[in-house]
């Protein structure tokens, strides 16, 4: 009896020795990466995040929903601050925009986390922006996840935390940063009286082809940028693409353009950085679905680095 004992717990430490993150006590030691909440949390670009930051050796962790002490919830649900497209109001959108994330519970959210990812999603509250705009297109907004999604960015920007942002998380990085935002790309280039081949993502009219990603290369603006030091090249082969919104400018913030694309003879910006933090990236294109889809090791870096980054941050 005692000698099956002693082979069961042989076979128990040997299994915790070779499997990746775990130690014989059984906590897992692999670096934690927040990943900003929303209530759907099975659609594939944020369960793609997940994947690909589990890829790169860390362990992906589901923040809470942060909340404004501003506002009015009732089961975490706004009350009385949303419109009858779901976009918050003007009145709570400023009140957003100018308290950022004082009085909110985003540091306990935040409670260990020393990295995070803003992955992709709804439209924005065009409320929010700078110059704040009606909603031209109902494709679908949180106004929960907008304010939830703003405070933690006005925080983590403020703490210096490493800020990897996907798609919307790259237009929220903008909002909240005050630069100027393109609610359509469609109805952009029929303003401009151009053609628009749907580059950025494919043909919503088209049948069983909504949900797939369109495919361009990305070119690299600035050598001297975290997007060139990760990449190492001057262009980006067909990264995945899946977006409508845009951001149009960054002219007045602190926000540099690293990356973007010509689309009918007109700059979609493709990536943002903030040079005066330590590592803040956003990428209007998904790498998350590179590397799950293809396992694509170029794609893996953005994610790799932020979790060699958390490794070092945390205490």
């Amino acid at each position: 009896m005692k000698v099956k004992v002693i082979s069961l717990l042989i076979v128990v430490l040997l299994l915790f020795a070779i499997t990746p993150g775990i130690s014989a006590e059984g906590a897992d030691s692999r670096p934690v990466v927040g990943v900003a909440w929303r209530s759907n949390q099975e659609s594939e670009t944020f369960v793609a995040a997940c994947k690909a930051i589990e890829a790169a050796g860390g362990r992906p962790v589901i923040l809470g929903q942060v909340l404004s002490a501003d506002l009015v919830y009732e089961n975490n649900m706004l009350i009385g601050s949303t419109d009858a497209d779901g976009a918050l109001t003007a009145e709570a959108a400023k009140l957003i925009r100018c308290n950022t994330w004082q009085g909110s519970n985003v540091e306990e959210v935040m409670d260990g986390i020393t990295a995070i990812v803003f992955p992709g999603g709804e439209d924005i509250s065009p409320s929010l922006f700078y110059s704040p705009q009606p909603v031209e297109t109902r494709e679908g907004i949180s106004a929960e996840r907008d304010v939830s999604d703003f405070l933690l960015m006005s925080w983590c920007l403020e703490k210096d935390i490493p800020i990897l942002a996907i798609c919307r998380g790259m237009q929220l990085l903008a909002v909240v940063s005050g630069a100027d935002m393109i609610q359509d790309i469609t109805l952009y280039m029929s303003s401009l009286g151009k053609e628009y081949g749907y580059e950025h993502r494919y043909n919503p009219e088209t049948p069983k082809a909504y949900r797939n990603f369109a495919a361009h290369d990305v070119k690299v603006t600035a050598e001297d940028s975290l997007l060139f030091r990760l990449i190492g090249t001057d262009t980006i082969k067909a990264v995945p693409s899946w977006h409508h919104q845009a951001v149009r400018s960054v002219d007045g913030t602190r926000l540099i353009i690293t990356g973007e694309t010509d689309t009918a003879g007109e700059r979609i910006i493709e990536a943002i950085e903030r040079p005066d933090k330590t590592f803040v990236l956003g990428l209007q294109y998904h790498p998350e679905i590179a590397v799950v889809r293809e396992t694509d090791e170029a794609s893996l870096i953005y994610f790799t680095t932020l979790v060699n980054m958390a490794k070092k941050n945390e205490k």
